[in-house]
């Protein structure tokens, strides 16, 4: 029997940085033979402009009318109101503890710094950008963590929702998709 993500076309996965949204979304896609819409690509011009609400909703609108199914990775429900949530059938949240998604987080952005390593439109991670300002990486971790779970339960609310709180339970699932690919 078909697991319900191999059912789902249309899959959104969320979480608070470090949570691994990117990495297993590219996988879930290459897995199903899905298109794989990266919100951050979206969201972030150059300098680290983010796009207005309208703009990303638009950018994202054409993605996902584009594909003829998809795995979106990324969250930005203040910009995007329902218009992901409304066309997903499958919303995975990656609810890891707090410490992993940290050591994650600080990995991968001092690998990306040391690298000096290019993200989208020519944007690259920085120390200051990671610890200090309104919008530092670290913070708004810690601060997203918490509130991604006092506010989704009541957002996904009716929705189908699959709740993965440890690295163990993403590998789990990841691994009862299988490894081929229906393209």
């Amino acid at each position: 029997m078909a697991s319900p993500a191999e059912l789902s076309r249309r899959i959104w996965i969320k979480g608070a940085s470090g949570a691994g949204k990117t990495t297993l979304a590219r996988e879930v896609a290459r897995r199903l033979g899905l298109e794989h819409v990266e919100l951050d690509a979206l969201h972030h011009d150059r300098g680290w402009v983010a796009a207005p609400a309208e703009l990303l909703r638009e950018r994202v609108r054409r993605a996902l009318d584009d594909a003829r199914g998809w795995v979106v990775d990324g969250n930005y429900d203040s910009k995007l109101g329902a218009l992901v949530l409304d066309r997903a059938e499958l919303i995975v949240w990656l609810d890891l503890p707090l410490h992993t998604k940290l050591a994650r987080l600080a990995r991968r952005t001092f690998g990306r710094i040391a690298r000096r390593e290019e993200l989208w439109n020519g944007n690259r991670e920085s120390l200051k950008g990671a610890f200090w300002g309104a919008d530092a990486l670290f913070p708004w971790a810690v601060r997203a963590h918490f509130r991604y779970r006092a506010e989704w339960p009541r957002l996904h609310a009716g929705r189908t929702v699959l709740r993965l709180r440890s690295p163990s339970q993403v590998a789990a699932w990841l691994g009862a998709l299988g490894a081929g690919s229906r393209t």
